[in-house]
């Protein structure tokens, strides 16, 4: 079997993360042409084609597996570096580590970045939070992007262990002169079908769960209303919905205050939506990770309703 170069492997990372050859090569002290040489032949020495040429460059399927090797690698060495108290380089002291995580925008608002203020600051660590949605962060993992993720998909990656952390719940609100105007009268779930609704992103998908929740069996399902308005941030959804932009599903600790103070009406009293949550990392016996997944885990615990 062909051993990887840890050269030609530390490069590759290197210009996945940069974009490209060139930005690469400035990273590394070396000239672009050394780049693109280490790339041949690490492509050459496996017998396929890693990296897309596009701006910027992207790995491919099997460019990602190199990529997550070399992430995992260079996180074991630091780790081993730290513990032997073994300097970078003549006079240099270990920097911190970075780990990057991937995270649904509703947990980074609302529970997720308490968890990080309960790691230990020993050993130092540098957090590099991706945003993605619950449904997708697996994909992150598997490129190679992140170390770690929240996720609402319980069947691990390829290298990854996963545990439960809790379900997050969500309230279908809307404002008080929003539902006086579209959702008056008739059966709830065809008023829902034509109201303008408020979703995060393109991939947002829980009003549409929701909405076939309240329709059972019916068939063929009840689709959203084609008046859809995107709002890619977890306050502003809120905030649009209370300001009467359209209806969605918010947070329960968001929505509560607004309810409470008349802001927002709840359109079904009877039902919510509850979102399984875990923790995906890769299957490595590093500290730093560990220290961060013991945080997480135990901040879930708390602001999360238990796992079913």
């Amino acid at each position: 079997m062909e051993e990887l170069p840890l050269d030609q492997v530390n490069t590759l990372l290197a210009v996945v993360d940069e974009g490209t050859f060139d930005a690469a090569a400035s990273v590394l002290h070396v000239t672009p042409s050394a780049v693109s040489q280490r790339i041949k032949a690490l492509e050459q020495r496996t017998g396929r084609v890693l990296l897309m040429r596009s701006k910027p460059v992207r790995p491919t399927e099997s460019g990602q597996v190199v990529v997550r090797f070399a992430r995992q690698l260079a996180l074991l060495e630091r780790g081993a570096r730290a513990e032997l108290g073994l300097s970078v380089g003549p006079g240099e002291r270990q920097g911190p580590t970075r780990l990057a995580i991937a995270v649904n925008a509703d947990s980074l608002a609302t529970w997720f970045l308490p968890s990080l203020t309960r790691v230990p600051p020993e050993p130092p660590l540098c957090f590099e939070l991706h945003r993605e949605d619950e449904g997708h962060t697996t994909a992150l993992l598997r490129e190679g992007q992140v170390m770690a993720a929240v996720t609402s998909s319980p069947h691990p990656v390829a290298g990854c262990s996963v545990r439960g952390l809790g379900q997050m719940r969500y309230l279908p609100v809307a404002s008080p002169e929003f539902e006086e105007r579209y959702l008056a009268s008739g059966r709830l779930v065809e008023r829902l079908q034509e109201a303008p609704v408020m979703s995060f992103d393109r991939r947002d998908e829980l009003q549409d769960v929701f909405l076939r929740s309240l329709a059972g069996e019916r068939t063929p399902p009840p689709t959203v209303s084609a008046f859809r308005h995107y709002m890619p941030t977890s306050e502003g959804f809120c905030a649009a919905i209370a300001a009467g932009l359209g209806w969605g599903l918010v947070p329960e600790t968001h929505a509560l205050p607004l309810l409470r103070s008349g802001a927002l009406t709840l359109l079904a009293t009877d039902r919510t939506l509850d979102v399984p949550l875990f923790w995906q990392q890769w299957k490595l016996d590093s500290p730093a990770l560990a220290a961060v997944a013991a945080a997480v885990i135990t901040t879930a615990a708390e602001e999360l309703l238990p796992p079913r």
